[in-house]
């Protein structure tokens, strides 16, 4: 019998149409590789992704997640109740303020990259995380953290830039409401979240994935879900040009991270939408109604992606 191999889950940022299509590749995966993401020897998320993995080290599968998303009658009533609240298209009017102003201090002295920086000179998020914080702490089912504890939620210092990834041995103690809000504070329109006496905001703002961070694990298989990447670009019109700048540096953010864990002996299954995937979404990934028709082609393109980034991770 082969020995099943040390395989991390690594679900990056994407919004609300990102959570999406996560789910929808993450059921390919599944079936592909004949594999439950919730045996994973880590699950680490960012944003969007933090919720997937909050929701996987609770004990709920991927098939809970896509049937809460098809609103099924029979789908798990608490993931049935996340996915029916959400923030809105758009974020409301910011208060006055800089609170990610360390960002640029950080940027400037080469610690974190330009765009990260220029991300802390937005002004100060209005947005209610209370639906976040409440779902974290609806898995947590009255625990400060989730069962699992391989469970890592990605957010980023807003004084200097630096990652944390709440529930990792590292980390702050802090409770999975607070991280999966904390992870998701995007600049500008949520407020950051203060942890043991300090400001995060999304984790996105450095990485999309954070997937350098499980590099010390030395695992076997990294399988990355990679919403806001897109190896070799895809083709845009209009504000869908603006979204695909921030892609290409998130791309880029991403092809680094993955030459790191490649180059220290891990295979990595990388899963990023396409094109097709990306017409449907638009330039706001923030738009629920989008989200029907993005959860229907992803499911059909999703099985294709995942067998060409099983090929590749083989192959390299």
């Amino acid at each position: 019998m082969l020995e099943c191999p040390r395989r991390g889950l690594v679900v990056g940022c994407g919004g609300t149409l990102g959570f999406a299509w996560a789910v929808a590749a993450l059921a390919a995966v599944e079936e592909q590789l004949d594999w439950d993401a919730r045996t994973a020897e880590v699950l680490v998320g960012t944003s969007a992704g933090a919720e997937v993995v909050s929701a996987l080290g609770s004990g709920r599968s991927i098939s809970d997640l896509l049937a809460a998303l098809q609103g099924r009658s029979d789908a798990d009533p608490l993931l049935l109740q996340h996915v029916g609240t959400h923030p809105g298209a758009l974020p409301p009017v910011p208060w006055p303020g800089l609170p990610g102003a360390g960002l640029a201090a950080a940027a400037a002295r080469g610690r974190i990259p330009l765009g990260s920086g220029l991300l802390g000179l937005l002004p100060r998020g209005r947005g209610n995380a209370g639906w976040l914080r409440g779902f974290g702490a609806a898995l947590a089912d009255g625990h400060t953290w989730l069962a699992s504890s391989r469970t890592w939620l990605v957010a980023t210092e807003a004084r200097s830039g630096r990652r944390v990834a709440f529930g990792s041995p590292d980390a702050p103690v802090a409770d999975i409401g607070s991280a999966v809000a904390a992870s998701w504070a995007i600049p500008g329109w949520f407020p950051p979240v203060r942890i043991d006496g300090r400001a995060y905001l999304d984790g996105g703002v450095v990485s999309p994935t954070s997937a350098d961070l499980v590099a010390p694990l030395g695992l076997d298989e990294v399988v990355i879900v990679a919403p806001m990447a897109t190896s070799g670009g895809a083709p845009a019109t209009g504000l869908s040009r603006l979204e695909r700048v921030a892609r290409r540096w998130m791309t880029r953010t991403l092809d680094a991270e993955e030459h790191l864990l490649r180059a220290g002996g891990t295979r990595v299954v990388r899963i990023e939408p396409g094109a097709e995937e990306l017409a449907v979404m638009g330039f706001n990934f923030m738009d629920v109604a989008r989200r029907p028709a993005t959860l229907d082609v992803s499911l059909r393109t999703g099985p294709d992606r995942v067998k060409r980034a099983i090929d590749r991770s083989t192959a390299a």
